[in-house]
């Protein structure tokens, strides 16, 4: 695999490391323009017509990803990997929901008319351009940069997006058989579109995950429940919990994604997944971001539970406190980066503890 990123091979092995609740990586959350010359004289796209061509055009939106990632820097364990994504969820629109594109993401609408039947249609227009992207983004990456798994998301969160939040926190209390079974279905689906997925994406069995920076040398997701944090710790474990394990013992490599100060209780629980190998805390809006000294007692918490952390939005100034309070092991630090010359500077602060 030869990918626009020179140090692929040393990031590879940090990745390594840390699922094995080892080391450091240092990386952050998406990308920033390096400096100098691009790796290849790439021309930009024509500019897109309108919001739907910037989302939605398959052939545009990876010309316009090849150019992007052709200026990309990837220093230190930052990934060579481009973002195809098509929203919070897209999994949902596979299922019947409908993609809205805005100027900074994509919005999820419910079904319309929604029935209860979770069915998978191939023949469904989300379908067909979750396939036409990642295939045509593949196509044009030559192998030199490698493409991202969208954002599909599993579970309740699926099911809220299918039928509103609302009506899945009714059917909680007045249909929980119902609800357990369609969780089951989505679980289905969700194995079946990933596995397709990988196997477009995968580059010699290894692949990547649009968010949150993730690699590893076989099958990798995010995990989450977000609408967790509107149940109690006991219908966590009922409604969320089955699924999840299900989840991390069919996937090689899984991160749980822990959103907001209200989801800590439900720690506990996440904790208990055996085959789990990360906890990612996002704190949420309005709260001290990742680097904090605030979420020390909750990093060394998930540390001591045999998992690995991820740590996201941390200042330059805030990463030596952070490694010193928490230790040297099993990080997965993004740094809100500006610059280059910061990008050297943390690998400087973090290099002294590798």
């Amino acid at each position: 695999m030869m990918t626009w990123k020179s140090n692929f091979d040393e990031t590879k092995k940090h990745y390594l490391d840390w699922w094995k609740g080892k080391g450091i990586v240092l990386s952050m959350w998406e990308h920033l323009f390096k400096e100098g010359e691009p790796y290849e004289e790439i021309p930009p796209p024509p500019r897109h017509k309108d919001i739907n061509q910037f989302w939605f055009d398959p052939e545009w939106r990876s010309d316009y990803l090849h150019y992007r990632m052709s200026r990309n820097s990837y220093m230190a364990d930052i990934l060579p990997v481009a973002n195809t994504q098509l929203g919070p969820g897209s999994l949902a629109s596979l299922l019947g929901s409908e993609l809205e594109g805005r100027d900074d993401t994509i919005w999820i609408h419910p079904k319309k008319d929604f029935d209860e039947t979770i069915q998978f249609d191939e023949d469904n227009r989300w379908w067909k351009l979750h396939r036409d992207l990642l295939s045509a983004v593949k196509k044009r990456s030559e192998g030199k940069y490698m493409v991202g798994c969208p954002d599909l998301i599993e579970g309740l969160d699926v099911l809220a997006s299918l039928k509103g939040p609302d009506n899945v926190l009714v059917d909680l209390i007045l249909e929980p058989e119902r609800t357990l079974e369609q969780l089951a279905e989505i679980n289905k689906v969700y194995f079946d579109v990933f596995d397709r997925i990988y196997d477009i994406i995968n580059m010699e069995g290894e692949m990547a995950f649009c968010y949150f920076s993730l690699w590893a040398p076989g099958k990798v997701s995010k995990l989450q429940v977000d609408l967790s944090i509107m149940i109690s710790e006991e219908d966590f474990r009922h409604f969320c919990l089955p699924f999840l394990e299900e989840q991390t013992r069919q996937i090689d490599y899984t991160l749980y994604h822990l959103d907001g100060v209200d989801a800590i209780r439900h720690l506990d629980a996440v904790l208990e997944l055996k085959e789990l190998n990360g906890v990612q805390w996002a704190p949420g809006y309005g709260q001290p971001q990742g680097g904090n000294s605030r979420w020390y007692d909750l990093y060394k918490r998930v540390l001591a539970a045999g998992k690995s952390v991820m740590i996201n939005w941390v200042t330059l100034d805030e990463l030596e406190p952070l490694i010193d309070h928490v230790g040297n092991q099993g990080l997965h630090i993004n740094v809100d980066f500006k610059s280059e010359r910061e990008i050297e500077k943390a690998l400087t602060i973090v290099d002294k503890y590798r």
